[in-house]
């Protein structure tokens, strides 16, 4: 499919037939990449996009504990110098 570049203020930009929106489930905010030759558009991503599902699912398997076993006990520093 072909179409033209178009005008928009000091921009330039292209409109995007409904079909092709609806096939490739484009939301409103998309990201912009350029490879080789090529301007890919994709949908943008949502920082930690799906961590509240994982971390339910971490939880329900047990696996939401402490990696670093080092903070369980008290350093000399710890106990002698620092102030809470």
């Amino acid at each position: 499919m072909k179409t033209n570049i178009v005008k928009i203020g000091n921009s330039q930009g292209i409109r995007i037939p409904k079909v092709l929106l609806e096939q490739s489930r484009l939301g409103t905010e998309v990201e912009l990449e350029v490879q080789d030759d090529a301007i890919i558009l994709r949908p943008a991503s949502k920082p930690r996009q799906g961590w509240d599902e994982r971390f339910r699912l971490m939880a329900s398997e047990g696996d939401d504990r402490m990696v670093d076993k080092g903070f369980d006990h008290q350093t000399e520093f710890d106990k002698d110098e620092w102030e809470w």
